[in-house]
Order: C-alpha cells, then sequence, then structure tokens
C-alpha cells in the first residue's frame, strides 16, 4: 500500500447498460465532481465502468485495492433487488472486515428522500488498508448520501457520510485527508486531528 499524501480513490460505475454504450455513464463524473469539491488533500482517481457481473465487479475490487493501491474505493450502481444487481454480494466477497454503520446510515440518509430507500442493499468494507463503499447510482442521491441533508437555509440536517471516511482512512492506515467544511466536516477526534495548513 503507498503511504505517500496523494489519496488514490477508485471510482467504480455498475451499470450492463452504461457499459456497453447504451447511455452515457453519470456516476463516475458525479463522483469526480462531488469529490472535486468536497477534497482539499491531493488525491487522483482511478475509474471503471463495467457491467452488472458479480466476477467482474469483485476482479475490479481486487484491482484497485491489490494493484492500484488505492484508500478509498467508491461504486455506484447495482444495490437494489433486481436480479442483476449483485455490487453487495461481490462487494462482501472482497471484505476482510464489514463496517455495517455505513449502509445503516445511507439508507437512513436516502429515506429523508425517498421510501424506496429501504429497498437499497449498499455495503461498506474494509480490504487490506481500503474502505470500499457502495453508493447508489443516481448523480443526485450519490451526493446527498455523501454530503448529507440540508435545511432550506443550507444548514446541515443530516450528515452525510462522508464526514466518518477521513478518520477511516486514517485509522487503515491511508494518508490524512481533508475537506471543505463549506461541503463535508470531516469528523475526527481531537486527538488525531492535525493543525490545519
Amino acid at each position: 500500500m503507498t503511504n505517500d499524501a496523494t489519496l488514490r480513490v477508485g471510482l467504480v460505475s455498475i451499470s450492463d447498460r452504461a457499459s456497453t454504450g447504451i447511455y452515457e455513464d453519470k456516476g463516475i463524473p458525479a463522483l469526480q465532481e462531488w469529490l472535486g469539491a468536497a477534497l482539499c488533500s491531493p488525491w487522483q482517481a482511478v475509474t471503471r465502468l463495467i457491467a452488472d457481473d458479480r466476477a467482474g465487479i469483485e476482479n475490479t475490487l481486487v484491482e484497485l485495492v491489490d494493484r492500484e493501491h488505492c484508500h478509498l474505493v467508491l461504486t455506484t450502481g447495482g444495490t437494489g433487488p433486481a436480479l442483476r444487481d449483485v455490487t453487495p454480494e461481490a462487494t462482501l466477497a472482497v471484505a476482510d472486515k464489514e463496517m455495517p454503520g455505513f449502509g445503516e446510515e445511507m439508507r437512513r440518509i436516502s429515506l429523508n428522500f425517498v421510501p424506496t430507500a429501504i429497498l437499497s442493499r449498499q455495503v461498506a468494507v474494509i480490504r487490506k488498508q481500503a474502505l470500499i463503499v457502495n453508493l447508489p447510482g443516481q448523480p443526485k442521491s450519490i451526493r446527498e448520501t455523501l454530503e448529507g441533508v440540508r435545511n432550506p437555509d443550507g444548514s446541515v440536517a443530516h450528515v452525510g457520510i462522508f464526514a466518518a471516511i477521513p478518520y477511516c482512512i486514517d485509522l487503515i492506515g491511508g494518508p490524512y485527508v481533508e475537506t471543505d467544511t463549506a461541503v463535508i466536516k470531516a469528523f475526527r477526534p481531537k486527538s488525531a486531528q492535525r493543525p490545519a495548513g
């Protein structure tokens, strides 16, 4: 695992139709745009657009962690109850540890917007020294899940899951990641915080 100051982020869009060119993938651009706004630390993306195929998803996740040395892998798509939705199964198959709080919180955030959030089966896991998180498929839902729910005045009503991700990366040996607090405030215990700069 590389432990330099640059966060390597695997971005995986999982879609039969987008991967074959039937329609344009919107997941990876949405993730790149959000991370570009949210992260103040150096980062680079490693992107993959693949089909809803369990073996293919597993192989891609292993490649991104084991060979591309990503510290964080964010997937989008394939987390519902449909027959072709196998992203959670593939993610769990390559895991060393499950992180159930992420899935619980993603569903809780999405329930602020749609009752069908309970149909989502998103999971998050640790593989070696990387965090892998399954995100929703729609760009709006991706942003809401990562960033949280805001009141009409812009104040945060429900914190997004990304608030916990930098500290998780600290704990598994990755680079120290800082965020733009106007987008998402990363939470760390005082003992784990570094001086700004």
